[in-house]
């Protein structure tokens, strides 16, 4: 088997206060370009429609450009730019500290079949 798609044309997008996540899905692969503009954290932009006091989904990506802080519901605080390669478990907040837009791709799943969607939907 063979299955490509082009990210310019997702099989969704999700809108979002100073945001937008754009979704390809395939066989065995959820992946989730999102762009989050400078101003937007997920507490005040993405925590409202997930219902959640923290990000509750799992995210193994890579930032393409702009940065982004996150800090964990334990504490612990790192940021994320262009070029990393990262790894951040449920139970975490985030915003975007530069003033250009923050670019992701999420190879993890649930970024693109479950972020910025209410509960039950």
């Amino acid at each position: 088997m063979i299955e490509i798609k082009a990210v310019e044309k997702p099989d969704e997008r999700r809108d979002f206060p100073r945001g937008h996540l754009e979704a390809v899905h395939m066989s065995g692969l959820d992946f989730a370009v999102g762009t989050f503009e400078p101003g937007w954290r997920w507490s005040e932009s993405v925590g409202p429609i997930a219902g959640t006091e923290s990000c509750q989904v799992h995210h193994n990506g890579y930032c393409v450009s702009g940065r982004m802080r996150v800090r964990m519901d334990d504490g612990a605080e790192q940021e994320v730019g262009p070029g990393d390669v990262f790894v951040i478990t449920p139970g975490h907040d985030a915003w975007v500290v530069s003033d250009e837009s923050c670019v992701v791709y999420d190879f993890a799943g649930g970024m693109a079949t479950d972020y910025a969607k209410a509960q039950g939907s």
